[in-house]
């Protein structure tokens, strides 16, 4: 489960314009008025991300998080992994085949995420567990049919790397990540 910290402070408003403010807005919202002696404001000067508390975090700072630009497919990506995950299963299983390095054989696999970098995988073995692992695309994308366009000629060259018409010429990724959790897939 992804984790946030926040690292800032918590000053009280003295402004009695943005008491009155805060106040309409909780009442909007949960429908009765804020207790004004317990409103704060939150300046954030960094947040620590971390994808689980097994890893090192990423400090990111307010500025840097302001300057960001959002990723090209985050109104997209959601749609894209059902269609792929719909209509390409062998593409994806093959992918765990050709651009990963595995030391087992894997029984199932989706994918869970696409960003114009790339995309994540959930690989599934009876032997070795549930891992995921990260795939990049050959560049980065910078919309929907970009991504779906990469994805597309990686599908045709893990075919023809299956199929032996092809060498590969890429170096597979390494790194996979064992997810330890209880519940469904």
């Amino acid at each position: 489960t992804p984790q946030c910290t926040i690292q800032g402070s918590l000053t009280k408003p003295a402004d009695a314009t943005i008491l009155r403010w805060f106040d309409s807005v909780w009442k909007k919202r949960f429908g009765e008025s804020a207790d004004v002696d317990n409103l704060y404001t939150v300046d954030v000067q960094r947040v620590l991300q971390m994808e689980d508390l097994n890893e090192d975090g990423v400090w990111v700072t307010s500025s840097d998080y302001k300057n960001a630009n959002p990723d090209p497919l985050r109104n997209s990506a959601e749609e894209i992994v059902n269609e792929i995950n719909t209509n390409n299963r062998e593409d994806v299983h093959r992918f765990c085949n050709v651009y990963v390095d595995l030391d087992f054989q894997v029984s199932e696999a989706k994918m869970i995420w696409v960003d114009c970098l790339g995309f994540d995988l959930r690989i599934y073995s009876p032997q070795k567990g549930v891992f995921d692992v990260r795939i990049p695309f050959p560049r980065e994308v910078t919309d929907e049919k970009g991504a779906k366009s990469s994805f597309n000629g990686m599908s045709q060259l893990a075919w023809e790397v299956e199929k032996n018409f092809h060498a590969p010429d890429f170096e597979k990724v390494k790194p996979l990540k064992k997810i330890v959790y209880s519940g469904g897939r």
